[in-house]
């Protein structure tokens, strides 16, 4: 059990506004099937817009930015940052195969 706990997936994104103001944030999916960490980043950054950008609420994750919103600065894209392997507890009640799935499907 504490083997797969070690396999989980931490999805690091954040969201800069045009002020260059930053918001950080993870998700976290289990990782039943081993998916090795590169194969899911090659996966997720051919899945993004200019190379760096998502759309969260059609990626299904939590939407990053401020409170206040501003027309001239904000935006509705998150940037991804990294991937990387985690023993914290999942976040999210996909596995990383299913959001991988939803991402290039989605595309």
């Amino acid at each position: 059990m504490m083997k797969d706990l070690e396999n989980n997936i931490k999805l690091n994104y954040l969201y800069r506004d045009s002020g260059n103001y930053k918001i950080y944030g993870t998700e976290i999916f289990s990782n039943p099937e081993h998916i090795k960490v590169e194969e899911i980043e090659r996966k997720v950054r051919d899945a993004l817009i200019d190379s760096e950008f998502f759309d969260p609420l059609k990626w299904g994750l939590k939407p990053l930015s401020f409170q206040e919103w501003n027309d001239d600065l904000d935006h509705l894209w998150n940037e991804f940052e990294s991937i990387n392997l985690t023993a914290e507890t999942p976040t999210v009640d996909k596995t990383i195969t299913e959001f991988l799935d939803k991402i290039v499907r989605d595309r």
